[in-house]
Order: C-alpha cells, then structure tokens, then sequence
C-alpha cells in the first residue's frame, strides 16, 4: 500500500494543529533561539498574547510602536528551525528577522560583535529537501541594510557578509573551516540556511543578525565573556528598531 498523502505532514498540516491563523500574527516575526532569549523579547512588546506553545515552542503576538509583532524562540539547529520556519511562513508572516549567534571565521571580529548575513553556504542536512545544490540562499536586502543601519546607530559594531550553516558543531576542522573561508564565509552557525531558504521558498522576506560568541580561528570561547551577552541583549533591541523602520516609523 502506498502513502495516502503526497507528503505526510506539511507545514500547513503543522500551521492547523496548532490553531494559527494569519490574523492571529503580525506582519513581523522576531526570532530568537532560546527560550530565555524570547522571554526577554515579549517584556519589551506590549500586550503580547501567547498563540500557542507546542513541544517546547512558543508564540507570542503583540505591538511595539503600534506595529504587530510576532515572538517565537525558533529553535537552535537546522531541524527544529524548519518547523517553526514553516509554521511562520504558513501563517503568512511576511517579514522574518532571525535573532542568533555565531562564531567568527576572521580573527579580526572579535567576541561581541555582531555579523549581518548577506548570504549563506548551506552545510545543513534540511535544505537539500527543499532545493537543489545550485539555490542561492540569500537574506532580503532590505532586512539587512536596517539591521546593518540600526546596529552601528546603536554603538554597535557590526560586519556583514557571508555566513556558513553546519550541522556538525564538533566537526569544525581546519580543513573544513578554511575551506569555507575561502568560499567567503566570515562566520558559522545552526540555523541561518535553513530559516532563509524556507523563507524563499515561500516568497517571504527574511534577514539574520547573529551576536558573535566565540571566534573558530582563534579559538577565543566567550560564552563567559560579559561582552557576548551585551551583544546578545543588543539583538532585541536592533531587531525591533529594525522592525520599526521597515515600517517607517
């Protein structure tokens, strides 16, 4: 006997269980990994109302400035992101800014600073599902230029460029790492290819803005360092100032 479905669980399928309803979200969509990090996120929106909580994600919907905004902590690899990233693009989300980090691939960025990514070489085991190895996975031009825009009017000091998504944290080598160095890629992370591929596929704008926590050339490591949570508590605020000039606020 054969599947009685094309495909056994969609992103639509995902979108109906939980209840989700384009009117039940705003036209932005701020996400962060954690769930500690999307807690401090909703203290900053007004009146946010919890749209669901299923597994161990949640959504919340408020305004910021008179403008709807949409929380939801997005999950930390390329698996958990394609969930939620598919229930936000089914809920008709249009604008979608991925609040994470990275580590840097240059030893001039340093612990603290924050990379916009401009586009992205895919090295997660999701994507392949949705496009051929050719697809160009890039951020909205848009989105990104704010970001950029928003952090350096904020202090902050902030690169942009290529960013490499890997699956495999503790197989970095350096024969990997310079590999995609020389490809461009100026940071790695978890979770950037896969939020913005799906995003394309779906026709739905899409930026990321990661807070640099460790340096892969240096071997600097600054998940104790007080400059990394700085950074990473600057990625609330760049992102719903951000939110507020695409809105033209």
């Amino acid at each position: 006997m054969q599947m009685q479905k094309e495909v056994h669980l969609t992103g639509k399928d995902l979108t109906e269980m939980v209840q989700l309803r384009p009117q039940d979200v705003g036209k932005y969509a701020i996400v962060p990994g954690p769930k500690d990090r999307l807690d401090v996120l909703i203290k900053k929106i007004e009146s946010p109302v919890r749209n669901f909580s299923f597994m161990e994600y949640t959504m919340y919907t408020g305004t910021y400035s008179g403008i709807k905004v949409t929380a939801i902590n997005g999950g930390r690899f390329s698996t958990d992101t394609s969930i939620t990233t598919e229930v936000m693009c089914n809920a008709q989300i249009s604008n979608i800014i991925r609040i994470g980090t990275c580590g840097a691939m240059d030893e001039k960025i340093k612990v603290g600073d924050l990379v916009v990514a401009d586009k992205i070489i895919r090295g997660d085991g999701v994507t392949p599902y949705y496009v051929d190895k050719d697809f160009e996975t890039v951020a909205d031009k848009k989105i990104s230029d704010t970001l950029e825009k928003a952090a350096k009017d904020l202090g902050v000091t902030v690169h942009r460029g290529c960013v490499w998504t890997t699956d495999a944290l503790l197989r970095e080598t350096r024969e990997l790492v310079e590999a995609k160095r020389k490809e461009g890629a100026i940071a790695v992370d978890m979770v950037s290819s896969t939020l913005l591929t799906i995003a394309q596929t779906y026709n739905v704008k899409a930026g990321s803005i990661l807070a640099v926590s460790d340096n892969v050339i240096t071997g600097e490591m600054g998940f104790m360092n007080p400059l990394y949570y700085m950074a990473e508590s600057k990625l609330i605020e760049i992102a719903l100032e951000t939110v507020k000039r695409l809105e033209g606020i």
